[in-house]
C-alpha cells in the first residue's frame, strides 16, 4: 500500500505511527491461512457424504462449478478485510452500505452459520474419531454434545485458541489431505483417474431444478470463507497485502484437495462405505490403514478446532451486536473469576447443543440447516460490497483509496452476487426446514433488538450508529439511502462534556432542516492486541464519544433535524479534520 493522501496531501500509511493506533495485529500470511483453512478445510470431511446421498457421482461436478464462484468470493472477502480493519465482516459492510439494521440481519445470519459450524464440526469430528475408536460410533450424539460443552467450558475458563496452535493442526490436515490425493493417483493409476472425471457426468440425467439445488448445496464445500474478514483486526499491516496473499494460498490449497477428494470419495469407494468417513476411507483404500488412521486423527482434531473457532466467532458477534446496543448488555457481562464473557459463551455453546439434539447429530440435516446462514451471509456481504463499490465509482476522487474499484471489477463482483443470491433463493425453497430455522432465528434476533432499543429509548438513550472514518476510504455515508452527499453543517464535538451542549445548540440553530453531521475524534487509542476473531469497534470503547453523540441525538430529535454521525478513532493523522471536510463538503463548520 502506498498510502492515502489527506486533505493537505500528507500520506497516511497503514501500520505507521500516523495511522490508527489499534493497528497492532500480529498475524501474517501463514497464520491467517491456518485460521481460514482450519475453517474452510474441514468442509471436505463432511460435504462429499452430504452431497452423495442426493446427487451421487454428480457431486464433484457441482463442487467444481461452485469453486469458480468461490474464487471470486475470495477476492471480495479479501477486500472486505482490507476495507474494514475493525472486523465484523458482514456486520460492518452491510451497516456501511445500507443501514445498521441490515448489519444486524447480517450478524444474525453469521450467527446461524456459526451455530451450525459448531454443530456439524463437533458431529463430524466424533464420526472421524470413531475410525480410531470404533465403539464411539454408538455414542455420536452424546460425544458431540460433550465436545461442545467441554469447548464452552474451556472458553469460559479463558483457555483461548491461538493462531499458532491452529496452524499446527491446519498444516497436519492439509498434509494428510494432499497425501490422500497423491496416494490415490499412485494406487489407481492415470487411466483410472482420467476415467473418473467422466463419472461426474454419468448417472441419472439432471433436471434444471436438480442442477440449481446441487449448485446451491455445493457451497457447503467452501463454508468458512467469512473468517478472513473476521481476522482483519489481528492481521499484520498492510492488510492490503496480507489479505489477498492469504486468500491466494487458501484457494491454491483447496484447488488441489477439495474438488479431487470430492470426486474420488464419491466414485472410488466401495458401495455401502460410510460416506461420513469418506476421506479417511479413501486414504485407507489407496495406501492402507496407516493413512486411513492419519487422516482420521488429523481430520478429527481439525474439526474439533473448527468447532471451537465457531464458538469464539459466535460470542464475539454477540458482544459486537450488544455493544452496538442491538442486544441486551447482559451479553457483555464478564465473570470476576476469569474475566471472560460467560453469558455470551453460554449462549454460543447451548444453541449448537440444542441443534445437535434436534437433528439427532445427522450430518445431512445439519448441512441443510447450514445452508441458510452460510448463503445468507454470503449474499448480504456481496451485495453490500457492490453498493459501496458503485458509490465510490460515482463519487468524486477526494483521496487515494485503499482499494480501487474499476468497472470490470464491479461487473465481475455483481455477477458473483447474482450467483450467490440465486443459490440462496434456491435453498429457501428447496430446504424448507432450513428456511424455517434460519428465519426463526433472524426474527427472534430482530424482536430482541426491537425490545432492547425500545427500552433504551424510554430511558433517554437514543440509538446512535456512527460511521467509522478510516484513512484511504473516502466514502462517508451521510444519509441512510445515499452515499456522499453535501452536508450544510458539519460540527466537531469537543471531548469536554461541559462544552458539548453549546456546540450542539449552535449547530442545530444553523441547520433548521439538515442534514447535519456531528463528528467526534477519540482521544484514547486502542493499543491492546486483538484476540482471535475479535471485533474491534473503537466507538464502543469510547464513553466520551457515546455521551457526546447521545446528547446531540436527543437534541436533534427534539428539533426534528436530520443528523448523521462520524467517529474518528484515536491516532488519526493531524490533518484528518480537513479530510472529513473535503469529503462532506459542508457549507459551514462548527467546532468547540
Amino acid at each position: 500500500m502506498t498510502g492515502a493522501s489527506t486533505g493537505q496531501g500528507t500520506p497516511v500509511r497503514e501500520g505507521t505511527p500516523s495511522a490508527f493506533a489499534f493497528e497492532v495485529g500480529t498475524l501474517g500470511v501463514l497464520l491467517c491461512w491456518a485460521v481460514v483453512f482450519a475453517d474452510i478445510g474441514t468442509s471436505v470431511y463432511y460435504t462429499p457424504g452430504i452431497l452423495f446421498q442426493r446427487f451421487g457421482t454428480h457431486s464433484a461436478l457441482f463442487v467444481d462449478l461452485v469453486f469458480i464462484v468461490f474464487v471470486l468470493l475470495a477476492l471480495k472477502y479479501a477486500e472486505v478485510a482490507i476495507r474494514f480493519p475493525e472486523g465484523g465482516g458482514v456486520v460492518s459492510v452491510a451497516t456501511k452500505a445500507f443501514h445498521p439494521i441490515v448489519g444486524l440481519v447480517g450478524g444474525l445470519l453469521i450467527l446461524a452459520d456459526y451455530f451450525l459450524t459448531a454443530g456439524i464440526s463437533a458431529t463430524s469430528g466424533v464420526i472421524y474419531l470413531s475410525v480410531l475408536l470404533g465403539p464411539l460410533k454408538l455414542f455420536v450424539i452424546v460425544a458431540a454434545i460433550a465436545a461442545l460443552l467441554l469447548l464452552g467450558l474451556l472458553n469460559f475458563i479463558g483457555i483461548a485458541t491461538s493462531a499458532e496452535i491452529t496452524a499446527v493442526f491446519a498444516i497436519a490436515a492439509a498434509v494428510t489431505q494432499l497425501a490422500v490425493v497423491i496416494a490415490v493417483i499412485v494406487a489407481f493409476g492415470p487411466s483410472r483417474i482420467l476415467a473418473d472425471f467422466g463419472e461426474m457426468f454419468a448417472g441419472p440425467r439432471l433436471t434444471p431444478t436438480d442442477a440449481m439445488v446441487g449448485f446451491a448445496g455445493a457451497f457447503l464445500a467452501f463454508s468458512g470463507l467469512e473468517s478472513i474478514a473476521q481476522l482483519a483486526p489481528a492481521m499484520k499491516s498492510p492488510r492490503s497485502r496480507i489479505a489477498p496473499r492469504t486468500m491466494f494460498w487458501v484457494v491454491l490449497t483447496l484447488l488441489v484437495t477439495s474438488p479431487l477428494l470430492t470426486l474420488w470419495s464419491t466414485t472410488l469407494l466401495a458401495p455401502g462405505a460410510n460416506t461420513n468417513q469418506a476421506i479417511s476411507l479413501l486414504g485407507g483404500a489407496a495406501a492402507g490403514p496407516w493413512l486411513q488412521d492419519a487422516v482420521a486423527a488429523s481430520g478429527a482434531l481439525l474439526l474439533i478446532f473448527a468447532c471451537n473457532t465457531a464458538l469464539i466467532g459466535s460470542y464475539h458477534v454477540f458482544l459486537a451486536l450488544s455493544r452496538m446496543r442491538f442486544l441486551p448488555t447482559i451479553l457483555q457481562r464478564m465473570n470476576t473469576w476469569r474475566g471472560t464473557p460467560h453469558v455470551s459463551i453460554a449462549v454460543a455453546t447451548l444453541v449448537p447443543v440444542l441443534v445437535v439434539l434436534l437433528t439427532g447429530a445427522n450430518t445431512t440435516s445439519l448441512g441443510d440447516l447450514y445452508a441458510f446462514g452460510l448463503l445468507g451471509a454470503f449474499s448480504v456481504t456481496c451485495v453490500s460490497l457492490d453498493v459501496i463499490r458503485w458509490r465510490e465509482m460515482r463519487a468524486p476522487r477526494l483521496a487515494k483509496p485503499t482499494v480501487r474499484t474499476s468497472l470490470p471489477i464491479f461487473v465481475l463482483g455483481a455477477a458473483t452476487s447474482v450467483a450467490v443470491v440465486a443459490a440462496w433463493v434456491t435453498n429457501l425453497f428447496a430446504k424448507p426446514f432450513a428456511t424455517v430455522y434460519g428465519s426463526a432465528l433472524v426474527l427472534i434476533g430482530l424482536g430482541v433488538a426491537f425490545l432492547t432499543i425500545r427500552i433504551q429509548t424510554r430511558r433517554g438513550q437514543y440509538p446512535v450508529f456512527p460511521w467509522l472514518h478510516w484513512p484511504g476510504q473516502p466514502t462517508v455515508i451521510t444519509r441512510a439511502k445515499r452515499g456522499l452527499g453535501r452536508a450544510p453543517v458539519l460540527a466537531f464535538l469537543p471531548s469536554d462534556p461541559g462544552r458539548v451542549a453549546d456546540v450542539v445548540r449552535r449547530t442545530l440553530a444553523r441547520a433548521s432542516q439538515g442534514p447535519v453531521v456531528f463528528a467526534f475524534q477519540g482521544e484514547t487509542p486502542h493499543t491492546r492486541a486483538p484476540g482471535l476473531l475479535e471485533i474491534l469497534n473503537p466507538y464502543a470503547d469510547d464513553p466520551a464519544a457515546q455521551g457526546a453523540f447521545q446528547l446531540a441525538a436527543a437534541a436533534a430529535r427534539r428539533a426534528r433535524v436530520r443528523a448523521r454521525y462520524v467517529y474518528i478513532p484515536a491516532g488519526a493523522d493531524e490533518d484528518v479534520d480537513d479530510w472529513v471536510r473535503h469529503q462532506l463538503r459542508p457549507e459551514e463548520v462548527i467546532t468547540g
